[in-house]
């Protein structure tokens, strides 16, 4: 049996009517199962993660990019992570039984189904990418919804694969396929976004950093603290526990401290197997936290 999960990042993090209308729209096609659900009103921003049969799971998606697109006014939106849209980043992601190739191609479907629903353009990326710098999602998403709006999808780099001008409140949305990454966030002793800055820069591959390394430095508030925010785009070549060491130490080194870690989502048993998640500080640690667990909890039993 083919099994597909789908990750779509909304832009919203703090309404919870808003937040239970997108979970509805991702539970409203049987087939799909919604395994966990996490927001943050600091980025302003809320995870899904679904999985189930790939043609459940692609309808899914599109209607929670409808629903998202209805409910959230980027106009009025203001949060530390970048997007540029409502419904931000719509990607797919091979479980069981299914290519990343065939992922890609679910990716082409549902971003076709989402110019022609609800009018909103569509950038592919990763796997999906039509275009080889759309590879990066950081490439797609420069300058976020407001350098779209200010008319960036003019330039021809910057046009999106389908559509045309971004929705004026909705923006446009990237949809990809990509492997298992891991998406989380290592807070500081500090309220010093420079601090943060330094360490992502040391820490992430564009810079010479650790391979298969995204990091961004950014400053919350309430409480105010500075974090370095990280995607993991492959585990096997950077796992968390060398991320979470390396922090550690350039944290030390510039006199305060990694504090603990909070997950964006579900990991991967074999992310955890080489260390003990103690080591890691893992907010509101469980062994729910971990994909197959959940999986398993939603009737499928999968051997990652």
């Amino acid at each position: 049996m083919a099994l597909m999960e789908c990750v779509p990042n909304f832009s919203e993090g703090r309404d919870q009517a808003v937040i239970a209308a997108l979970a509805a729209a991702l539970t409203s096609v049987p087939g799909g199962h919604v395994l966990d659900q996490s927001q943050d009103p600091h980025h302003h921003r809320c995870v899904f993660t679904l999985a189930g049969e790939p043609e459940a799971v692609a309808e899914a998606a599109v209607r929670a990019v409808g629903k998202a697109a209805k409910l959230i006014d980027l106009n009025r939106h203001l949060g530390e992570h970048p997007r540029i849209g409502a419904a931000d980043v719509v990607p797919f992601v091979p479980l069981q039984d299914i290519s990343l190739e065939q992922c890609a191609a679910w990716a082409h479907w549902a971003g076709q189904q989402i110019w022609q629903r609800w009018r909103i353009p569509v950038y592919f990326y990763e796997a999906a990418a039509r275009r080889p710098e759309r590879r990066q999602l950081e490439n797609v998403r420069r300058g976020g919804f407001e350098a779209l709006l200010a008319g960036a999808w003019f330039e021809s780099a910057r046009r999106p694969d389908l559509g045309e001008a971004p929705h004026p409140s909705a923006g446009a949305v990237a949809v990809g396929a990509r492997p298992l990454l891991i998406a989380c966030n290592i807070n500081l002793a500090t309220a010093d976004p420079s601090i943060a800055r330094r360490i992502a820069r040391a820490i992430r591959a564009s810079n010479g950093g650790f391979p298969a390394v995204k990091a961004l430095g950014l400053r919350l508030r309430d409480p105010d603290r500075a974090q370095v925010s990280m995607n993991l785009t492959d585990f096997r070549q950077t796992g968390l526990y060398d991320v979470w060491r390396k922090v550690s130490q350039l944290a030390r080194d510039l006199g305060t401290a990694a504090v603990e870690t909070e997950l964006i989502g579900l990991i991967p048993r074999a992310a955890l197997a080489a260390g003990d998640p103690a080591e890691l500080n893992l907010r509101g640690w469980t062994p729910d936290m971990i994909l197959e667990e959940r999986l398993q909890k939603s009737g499928i039993h999968l051997p990652l």
